[in-house]
């Protein structure tokens, strides 16, 4: 039997390659004869550089940049074939590089990100595929902006400070300084938010409560964001505030889109693609997928559903393994997943649930018993 396993991160537990591995194991305690692939995948989230540098065989680049707060944060990419980069924004401008007690968008910049995109730029990469979920950040994508040469300037000409607090001063923006190269760049992001830059759908007022504003700075960042997409639209020639994807990442989706000429794709397609694992599944008999919480939302274009929807292409039976199941991940059967099994097998805290030997214990124990019953011929279950 050929078995390819393709499931995302447990998030703060285990990462694709890890999750993969002990399935894998499980799969060959049932069935030692059976040749098992590990695929890594992710959706553009945490993990995403993981997972494409162990899919591909991509180099990992290590470097210091400027975190979410300005403070020094050390970040990484992958490069691949010596011109692709691979990177995560949340690398350095993540929501978890900060402490709780510290989290404030009107401070939080992206600036690192175009600090990680310089640095690859001139070691030769013109193409980028960055995953930006996970930020901590609703700057507009200023601060990325800043470190690629773009001038944000206030009224006494000088660059604005970090975080959305910039953003409201910003009295003019000039593109001529930018760096040269970035015109001979792609930008492919993954990005499965479809919101807007600003309103009631907007990036301010969705996700920056959860990166430490209270209401009325909520109010006050959409109209921040409100001002700076005028002034973008009077620098760049285009509106791009209520394009798909523009509040992705506190607004770096429309700094992607307006000034780099970026394209926003869905992440869990984007990244299938890199690791070409369409070719993988359309020759195994079962595939393998999963995450740490299967529920609703997984079935609305996640890592997993997009496993299953290749496997759908090619008569592929896809099952899912997860770490829990909430209400409503049946949606996840209409998509293509055939089946899913939550690995706990007792009652436990969370933090004991998301130990990393735990887990990978309950994925590999999980795994081999689907694949003893599995590997029974119809006949004999008779």
């Amino acid at each position: 039997m050929n078995i390819v396993i393709a499931i995302d991160s447990f998030k703060g537990s285990l990462t694709s390659f890890e999750a993969g591995n002990a399935i894998k194991k499980g799969i060959l305690n049932a069935m030692p004869k059976a040749k098992v692939e590990v695929c890594p995948i992710a959706d553009g989230g945490e993990g995403t550089v993981d997972a494409i540098c162990e899919a591909t065989g991509a180099t990992l680049r290590r470097l210091t940049v400027r975190g979410p707060l300005g403070e020094p944060t050390e970040a990484y990419y992958g490069i691949l074939d010596g011109k692709i980069a691979v990177m995560e924004m949340a690398k350095a401008s993540g929501l978890p590089l900060i402490p709780a007690d510290k989290r404030n968008p009107m401070y939080t910049t992206t600036y690192g990100v175009g600090e990680m995109i310089y640095d690859a730029i001139r070691l030769g990469c013109r193409e980028f595929i960055i995953g930006i979920g996970g930020s901590a950040t609703n700057d507009g994508g200023i601060g990325m902006l800043q470190a690629l040469g773009f001038e944000l300037l206030d009224r006494d000409g000088v660059n604005v400070p970090y975080g959305a607090l910039g953003v409201g001063i910003i009295n003019s923006i000039h593109t001529e300084n930018a760096v040269k190269e970035l015109k001979e760049c792609t930008f492919h992001i993954a990005c499965d938010v479809t919101n807007p830059l600003c309103g009631p759908l907007g990036c301010s007022e969705i996700f920056s409560r959860q990166k430490g504003a209270d209401d009325e700075t909520v109010r006050i960042m959409d109209s921040y964001l409100d001002r700076y997409a005028s002034m973008t639209a009077e620098a760049v020639g285009t509106d791009n505030r209520n394009a798909r994807g523009a509040g992705a990442a506190g607004g770096l989706g429309f700094a992607f889109i307006s000034y780099l000429n970026g394209s926003l794709e869905n992440g869990s397609a984007l990244i299938n693609r890199l690791a070409r694992l369409e070719d993988k599944i359309k020759k195994a008999d079962i595939v393998v997928t999963g995450e740490g919480r299967l529920d609703s939302q997984t079935a609305m274009g996640k890592a997993p559903c997009g496993v299953a929807e290749i496997g759908v292409k090619y008569g592929v039976p896809v099952i899912a393994l997860s770490g829990s199941v909430a209400d409503g991940a049946e949606a996840c059967n209409s998509k293509g997943i055939v089946a899913f099994f939550p690995i706990l097998r007792e009652i436990c805290t969370l933090e004991k649930a998301l130990n990393t030997e735990y887990a990978s214990k309950n994925l590999e124990k999980t795994a081999e018993q689907i694949f003893r019953l599995i590997q029974i011929k119809p006949r004999e279950c008779r």
